[in-house]
Parts: structure tokens; sequence; C-alpha cells
């Protein structure tokens, strides 16, 4: 294709995000009428929607610079703040664990996703693959305060009884306890999980047959709500979307919509991101955009098949990114009908990077997807039984500029967006100070009035670990964090610790070395120049810091050898077969091999006869 009408694609695209840009700012008048005066929120406690995106990165959003239609998102950054250094972990559970607890994953029970989890490290107190005894959500907190509470979608925090949100302090719930699942239909999406597990109030339940799910989750959402219509209390409603999660599916009205906008690959998109970003001032003119990892591969080294196959795969993704906005848009809506929209507080984030896992590169994989019904004809990609993904270079594009994706520690796997908007909060624009995942949780205490709770059932609970980031909602230029507040985190061995401008990182195997860095974010947010040679009382000092956080927080290193995917297959036949299914095996062995003794014997005394 000719540099030309490469140019024409990217200007087209430019042209659909300046319409979705006149566009934002037309549906930001209108929520801007429903919102109101600050004062509103000293009259009455805010309702709270916390909406958490699967995978999104930093560049994703259109309030982030990208070409990806998000209006609805885009018009509550217009009226409230734009977070441009918010970190969560680089993998989702564990980030949605601390989410929910305001408590550092490890302390929270969730310190590695409990599929790749060390067999070794299973049952230990940061690795119990559900929340602790000891940590309460903020939905518990909350109920406890009169709120009424709602949860819809994906939850990965535990399965089973006492594991599932109506065990964690939600009346209300429809949630998968997987990683993951189709969104057409009741589906596994890997072949680690049976089925794909719905739960609603913590019993299994079934799928309408119209099902796509950032419809149902909003419309499901939206029916607890209006259940409950007469109530005087206010209500917390967790919205966690499977958007933009592996297998990505949308409506082929708008996958259509993004034909041909991404045909000039990977290398030009990540560019065009970047300079998204500069002009709306999340980064400055002069960041160097981070290195890419070996192995990665160029777009001018894929046949012309498999980049049509690459473009519509993302293409897909951003239609499921635009889907999920648009039923945001509805449940807006919704709430403006109802009245309820000028006394609710909106908070959008990511759990983590851009999936960069090309699922069929795993040997078996493509003959899993035929046996389980898949397929991934480009030609009805994203439609009911079609599978999709962007793989590694596409995820490194929407994490522009940080350096890798999701799985790994650095910028492109815990730099993600965050916008908060709503009641009481004024149009701030955007921040930069730093802030982290365990703040969420104190932050929407703060905003409701809720005391924290010290104890429950009679068992002592944990201190939120995290701290408000209200002053900084009030005041963009105000820092929760000081140069000399450690803050780390540690998921699968990968591990960081933000101090100041400073930040220690280690990617592990095999696209990191596993070794210690040291960056100076203020100057190089692409973490290309390693300090920790020019540096060595800093590099010194961070460690300190991260041996004190993993003592204080239970963190196990990692075997040697370990592999996460790897692990997940490890586990999955470990879980399969059981230990009474392991001890089954050495039986059959042993017998098989008694056997083996038997006919070797037989034909020998035949031979002495």
């Amino acid at each position: 294709m000719s540099k030309i009408l490469l140019g024409s694609r990217f200007a087209a695209c430019v042209s659909r995000a300046r319409r979705a840009r006149r566009a934002c700012r037309l549906a930001a008048l209108v929520v801007a009428m429903f919102i109101g005066a600050p004062a509103l929120a000293a009259e009455q406690r805010p309702n709270i929607v916390l909406i958490l995106a699967d995978d999104v990165g930093f560049s994703d959003l259109g309030a982030y610079g990208s070409e990806i239609a998000t209006p609805h998102i885009d018009a509550l950054a217009a009226t409230g703040t734009l977070f441009t250094n918010f970190h969560a972990s680089p993998m989702c559970a564990p980030s949605r664990a601390m989410l929910l607890t305001g408590m550092e994953s490890h302390l929270a029970g969730v310190g590695n996703l409990p599929e790749s989890t060390p067999l070794a490290h299973r049952g230990r107190p940061g690795y119990l693959g559900r929340l602790g005894d000891d940590v309460v959500t903020v939905a518990t907190v909350l109920k406890e305060a009169g709120y009424r509470t709602y949860m819809t979608g994906k939850w990965h925090l535990g399965h089973g009884a006492g594991a599932l949100p109506d065990a964690r302090g939600f009346d209300r719930s429809f949630a998968l306890d997987a990683s993951g699942a189709d969104n057409w239909e009741k589906k596994s999406y890997l072949p680690i999980y049976d089925d794909a597990d719905w739960f609603e109030d913590g019993e299994p339940a079934d799928l309408p047959d119209d099902f796509y799910s950032s419809r149902f989750l909003v419309d499901k959402l939206i029916d607890y709500i209006v259940d409950d219509g007469d109530a005087a209390e206010p209500f917390f409603a967790y919205l966690a979307f499977q958007a933009i999660h592996i297998p990505l599916q949308a409506p082929a009205e708008l996958v259509r919509k993004y034909e041909g906008v991404y045909e000039a690959g990977w290398e030009a998109l990540r560019a065009a991101r970047v300079r998204g970003l500069v002009e709306r001032g999340l980064i400055a003119p002069v960041t160097v955009p981070g290195e890419a990892p070996a192995g990665l591969r160029d777009w001018s080294s894929l046949n012309a098949r498999e980049r049509r196959l690459h473009a519509q795969s993302m293409a897909v993704n951003a239609a499921m990114l635009e889907s999920m906005d648009q039923h945001i848009g509805r449940l807006i809506a919704h709430l403006g009908v109802t009245g309820e929209l000028a006394n609710t507080v909106f908070i959008v984030l990511s759990d983590n990077g851009p999936e960069p896992a090309a699922p069929t590169d795993m040997p078996g994989f493509g003959l899993w997807l035929r046996w389980v019904g898949y397929n991934r004809d480009v030609e009805t990609l994203g439609g009911k039984g079609s599978y999709a993904f962007i793989g590694p270079e596409f995820a490194r594009a929407g994490a522009a500029p940080g350096a890798f994706f999701k799985f790994h520690a650095g910028e492109g796997g815990q730099r993600v967006p965050l916008i908060v908007s709503g009641a009481g909060l004024p149009a701030s624009g955007m921040t930069h100070s730093f802030a982290f995942i365990t703040d969420i949780a104190p932050t929407i205490l703060a905003l409701t009035g809720a005391a924290p709770i010290e104890q429950l059932a009679g068992r002592p609970v944990k201190p939120m670990t995290g701290r408000s980031l209200l002053r900084v909602l009030e005041s963009p230029g105000q820092r929760v964090y000081g140069d000399d507040d450690a803050v780390a985190i540690e998921a699968a061995g990968n591990a960081a610790v933000y101090k100041g401008r400073y930040k220690l990182v280690r990617n592990m195997p095999p696209l990191g070395d596993g070794a210690w860095q040291l960056h100076d974010l203020d100057s190089d947010p692409g973490e290309n120049l390693d300090l920790a040679q020019a540096l060595p009382e800093k590099l010194a000092e961070l460690q300190a810091d991260y041996r004190a956080y993993a003592q204080r927080t239970g963190v196990l290193e990692v075997p040697d050898g370990y592999r996460q995917m790897r692990q997940i297959a490890i586990n999955r036949v470990y879980d399969t077969l059981g230990r009474q299914g392991i001890v089954m095996v050495l039986i059959a062995g042993a017998l098989l091999l008694c056997a083996l003794f038997a006919l070797v014997g037989l034909r020998l005394s035949r031979s002495w006869r």
C-alpha cells in the first residue's frame, strides 16, 4: 500500500477523532447540566459508580489522545479530573484486590494471578487466590454506612461460597469468577477453564440468548438500581467490564467503522498515540517513548494476509472499546432521567496495561479453538464464534509512551487511565500527581464520609494502605505522596518501587532480564536510560525500600526458571488431576510397571523351556 494511501487512512482517523472530540464537548455540556454545583455534595451523600475497564492502555481512550471514539468517558474527563501519573498492578487480579480493599495486594491475599501462582506459594497468606478474611471491600464499608451496593462484571477474586461478591459486601451481583470469558455466549475463552462460570447473588446463573457482555452488564446494573428505585439510600455500583480483554469481540457495525484505520501498522499507531498525548498535554513534547523489547516484529516483516488479520484485530479492539463507552453512556442517560446523575460520582480506570498475549502461538491452541467452535476468519472477526487478540506489538502501541505492557512492571504495564468526575467535584482538568490503585477505596470513603471498619464479625480488619486523593481532586497541583514516600508493587516476580521522581523496576523473562534498573521518570518516562551505575546510592536506597516492602507484605520470590505462562499450564494439569488424581496416576503407573515386569518374566520363562 502506498504511503499516500496510508496517510489518507490516518487522516481519516484524525478526522474521526476530531468529530469525537466535538461530540465529547457536547456531551460534557449535557453531563455538566446534570452534575450541578459542588454544594450539592454537602447536602447528601453521593452515589458512586466505579467503572473498571479490562486491559485498557494509557493511550487507548479518546481523552488520552486516542483515535478511538469514547465520547462519554471523555465528557466525564472534561467535567472532572484526568490523571496522567496513575498506576496499577501489571496484572488484573492483584489490581482488583487493591481497588476494592485499598490494601496492598499480598496483604489482601492476592499477590499473583491465581492461575499462575507457583504451587509452593499456594495457600500462603499473600497467595490465597481470593480476598483474605482480615480485609474488607469498600462495598462492605459502604453497606455498613447505609449504602445500597451492586456489582456486575468480572470478579476474579475467588470462587465458591464465601469468596464471591455476595459475601464481600454486595447486595446484588452478577459476576464472572474467572479471568475472562466469551462476550457473545456462556463459553470459556481458554482451555484452563471448563466453562464460563457466572453467578447471580452467589448462585450459578445462565446468560440470555441475546447476550453481549458490555450491554448486558449495564442492563443488569440498571435493573438492580431500578428494583430499589424507591430507596432513599445512595448506592455504590461496581461495573467491571470484560472490554477489552481477550477474546476481542464487538458489534459488526462498529468493527466496520475502524476497518482500514490500522493498515499502517503498529509503529505508525504508536507514533500517532504519542503525538496525541503530547497535543493534549499529558506528556512532555521531549518525551522519548520506551524501546521495544527484543523479539517483537516489524510491521514490514509481515505478509499481506498477516497484516490484514492484525489490522482487523485492532479494529475489533477499537470497536469493543467504543461499544463499552456507548453502554456507559446509556447508564449516564438512565441516571439523568431518574434524577440521580446530579448526585453521582464516576470513577473510571483500567486494571493494567494492554494485553500482549498471542494465544495461538502456544502449541495446540489452534486445535483447541477449532474443537470448542472458535474461528479466526478475518471476514467475521469480532462476531459470535470469532476469536481475536492484538498481540504484543499493537499492545505496545496502546501502552504508549511506556515500556512493556500487561504482565510487566514497565510503565506500559502499570501506568493506566484514571478519570474522576461528578457531584461536588470541580472540573480540575488534569493532574500529574502520582497516584496508586490502593488510593481509590480511601478516596471513595472520603467522598461518602464513610468510616473505615476496624472489626467485622469479631475479627480485626487490616487498615487500608492507600491514601485519599480528595485533596488532588479539589486542587490538581496537590500531592498525596512526597519525595520520600516509597510505593512498591510485586506480581509474579515483576516488581517496582516508586519514590519521588525515581523508579526501581524489575521485568522478568522472557522479555525482561530479571535485573533491577533505576529510572528517572520525570525526565525519562519511557524508561530508556538505566541509572543504576550512575546513581549507586539511590539504587541501594530503593532496593532497601523494596526489601522492607517485601518483608512487610509477605512477598515470596518466584522459583528459579519461573515462567508465568508455563506455570498456568502446570497448575491446570495439577488442578485437573488433583492430589487424588496424581495418586491414581502413580498407582496406575506402578500397575503398568508390574504388568510390564510380568510380561517380561513370562517371555523369559518361555525362553527357558
